[in-house]
């Protein structure tokens, strides 16, 4: 839930006007508690995660692809979400994403909602569910060309969200129909159609999580068409082979040798964000293989007061 509230504080009087210094709090409160959201993901590592993911890399014979940047990977604790705690490799390499980033087309759509350009009815709703749930790219391309191709670019590159930063190598980026048409407007950077980095992915899930995508509101409605993975592989089957009673809020993304995934994920009293992009034939395998050794960090690595809840 949020709360904003208002302190005024009436001021001297400076010839003859009353000055006033009005301050803005934005209280975001949870069950039982209170705290202040951080104003982003930093790429700062928590040290005991971090030894644990590169520990994991190793066990799974996975040190080789990410030294060679075939691997990217970002893992954040977010359960207390005003402290979180994350660990990555190569974070900021850009990568081909093939659907992963209909996420973006998802926000810009519930932009134009906010904005009233567009209505969320239910047959917009069923729409978009099959662009996020099933990957349809026939529902993809008429929500994308809905919204508006340059819209969405503009957006993603917006000092609001960053979500395609150049300072950062990039990130999400959607420029091109998932069709056979040519490309629009490729990456600034490095001339990919459809693109992610692991670190803006992650960004997107965080702001997504902490009500900051768009609004409160429509990031639970937006998280709400992230559930129910209708595709079940890479870190759906992974998590379901271990723990299948696992919230999995997802987009995945699959072509040729390049496999992406990228979660909120919920169980047994946690949340975490998981993002990965992979460049090999063995892609899919890789990402299954790593979302249940990351979940089991996830757990081993809690700090003491919050592994109790």
């Amino acid at each position: 839930m949020i709360y904003v509230g208002y302190i005024i504080e009436v001021m001297k009087r400076i010839n003859g006007t009353i000055w006033l210094t009005i301050i803005l709090t934005l209280i975001i409160v949870g069950p039982g508690n209170a705290y202040r959201l951080p104003a982003d993901l930093t790429e700062t590592c928590d040290p005991v995660l971090q030894e644990g993911l590169e520990k994991s890399l190793i066990s799974l014979n996975l040190e080789k692809a990410t030294h060679h940047k075939s691997l990217s990977i970002v893992l954040v604790d977010i359960t207390d979400p005003s402290s979180p705690r994350m660990a990555y490799v190569n974070p900021n390499e850009m990568m081909y994403a093939a659907s992963l980033p209909k996420i973006a087309i998802l926000l810009g759509a519930f932009e134009r909602i906010s904005n009233g350009e567009m209505t969320l009815d239910p047959q917009t709703r069923e729409t978009m569910a099959r662009m996020i749930r099933n990957s349809s790219n026939r529902a993809a391309n008429e929500i994308l060309n809905r919204v508006g191709k340059a819209y969405l670019a503009d957006l993603l590159q917006s000092s609001r969200y960053r979500l395609y930063d150049p300072e950062k190598n990039g990130g999400l980026w959607v420029g091109k129909e998932y069709s056979k048409a040519g490309a629009w407007k490729r990456d600034p950077l490095h001339n990919l159609s459809h693109g992610a980095t692991a670190l803006q992915v992650a960004r997107f899930y965080y702001m997504l999580q902490t009500g900051r995508l768009v609004s409160p509101e429509l990031s639970r409605q937006m998280k709400s068409i992230l559930a129910d993975p209708a595709i079940e592989h890479k870190f759906v089957k992974g998590l379901k082979s271990v723990h299948p009673d696992s919230r999995i809020y997802r987009k995945s993304g699959t072509w040729k040798q390049y496999h992406s995934d990228s979660a909120i994920i919920e169980h047994d009293g946690r949340r975490y964000i998981a993002v990965a992009l992979a460049k090999s034939s063995r892609g899919g395998k890789w990402l299954s293989d790593l979302i249940v050794a990351m979940d089991d960090l996830i757990f081993k690595s809690a700090p003491a007061d919050l592994a109790k809840n």
